[in-house]
């Protein structure tokens, strides 16, 4: 199975000087998502964590929903010409009564590390029907500080950041603040349906008192994904996308952008934010 380091030469320039020296590189490998034997998808991921990536996945596209919904997934032999295993290919088979979805070329996906799914038909096909609508029973609500000091608890968790400063993040935290659960990958989205993934095998969907905070942006394919396994708060270090935004406010989701320090942007879902008395808005977010 491919690793999730590899090591290159590389010339180094350090103010003038010049030497050369191995490095530490995050691995990036397709991934092959079959159901039930057909192509589904392709994901560039690190490798790792792969079948909860697949289930994930699933989840998020709104083809299952509980652990008992997937029979079984396995690797794939013989992907290669000489009939050799890759650990590239897996395929997951559903459980008897759980309806397949319908596989054409137009469904069929291919996603990269940088931009999540691509080529969908349209953007109607991506506003999945979500199986648990975000809800406040119990209500979940954090302070301003409490998002503010989750950043900083994601990247000291970060194990594999550390020894190659190429890999994005996606982090579990219980409405206190304690993280769950992280998983790391070359692609956020991957990332993001590792952790579902690992819910969903775990039998601990829908994720309704959780927050997510993901490393880097909060694009549309991320608040769906959150949507879909019914998380109720999104935080983000980096900017959402207009169409994430859209998607939060329609379905109730809270989007927290540009998580920085004590500072962020709250775009949608703001009754779960909890202010200190006497504090109010005093002009538009920049």
């Amino acid at each position: 199975m491919g690793r999730v380091t590899e090591r290159r030469r590389v010339l180094r320039i350090r103010d003038g000087a010049v030497s050369t020296r191995p490095d530490t590189l995050v691995a990036e490998e397709p991934l092959e998502i079959r159901l039930g034997g057909k192509p589904l998808a392709i994901t560039m991921r690190t490798p790792g964590d792969d079948f909860a990536l697949a289930a994930g996945f699933l989840v998020s596209e709104g083809v299952v929903g509980r652990a008992e919904d997937v029979a079984n997934i396995v690797y794939c032999a013989g992907a290669t010409q000489d009939g050799s295993n890759t650990y590239n290919v897996v395929d997951v088979q559903l459980a008897p009564g759980v309806p397949l979805p319908d596989i054409t070329l137009e469904r069929n996906v291919y996603t990269t590390s940088s931009c999540g799914l691509c080529g969908k038909a349209s953007l109607d096909a991506v506003r999945t029907t979500a199986r648990w609508p975000i809800a406040d029973t119990p209500p979940v609500r954090v302070t301003p500080d409490l998002l503010a000091a989750l950043p900083d608890r994601l990247r000291s968790a970060q194990r594999v950041f550390d020894r190659t400063g190429g890999l994005h993040a996606a982090g579990l935290f219980s409405p206190e603040g304690e993280l769950l659960d992280l998983r790391e990958d070359v692609g956020r989205h991957n990332a993001v349906d590792k952790l579902i993934g690992r819910a969903l095998r775990d039998g601990r969907l829908p994720l309704s008192r959780t927050i997510l905070l993901v490393s880097g942006r909060a694009s549309f394919e991320l608040a769906q994904k959150a949507v879909m396994a019914g998380i109720p708060l999104l935080a983000a270090v980096s900017a959402p996308s207009s169409l994430a935004v859209d998607l939060a406010a329609e379905t109730g989701l809270t989007l927290v952008g540009f998580l920085r320090g004590g500072s962020m942007n709250v775009y949608a879902g703001e009754q779960r934010i909890t202010l200190r008395a006497g504090v109010m808005a005093t002009g538009p977010a920049r």
